[in-house]
């Protein structure tokens, strides 16, 4: 159950957040999470409230105020291998958009299985 934070600064149509969350959801899908396991959320800050680098560690462009951090929360036990297929996907289909890659930020975070209570208060992993 991955769930998605988008961290973007203000202000951002419905048209780009939604391009960015579909193109997220459709590459997670593409290395194995199941259509229907979509949790997704989305900080739209003031600019002083997000700051980031523009080139920080070395990028080919400058990051502008279109930047997007895209969190990834999800279980353990996914390869590199997966990581980095997923992250080529998502890198071309938000290209294909329009999208600089180079003004994309992912970071995975992983947690046990046993931390996940999909509803009722019930561990499904324990």
């Amino acid at each position: 159950m991955p769930i998605v934070t988008l961290t973007v600064r203000k202000p951002k149509s419905e048209e780009f957040k939604s391009l960015v969350l579909d193109s997220v959801h459709a590459a997670l899908v593409s290395s194995g999470v199941p259509t229907t396991d979509k949790f997704q959320r989305v900080f739209e800050l003031d600019a002083q409230d997000f700051r980031f680098d523009t080139h920080y560690p070395d990028l080919q462009a400058s990051r502008d105020d279109d930047f997007v951090l895209i969190e990834i929360l999800w279980s353990v036990g996914r390869s590199v291998k997966v990581k980095k297929k997923l992250l080529e996907e998502l890198m071309k289909r938000l290209a294909e958009s329009g999208l600089n890659p180079e003004n994309v930020m992912v970071c995975f975070k992983e947690t046990a299985w046993e931390n996940w209570s999909f509803g009722g208060g019930r561990l499904i992993h324990v």
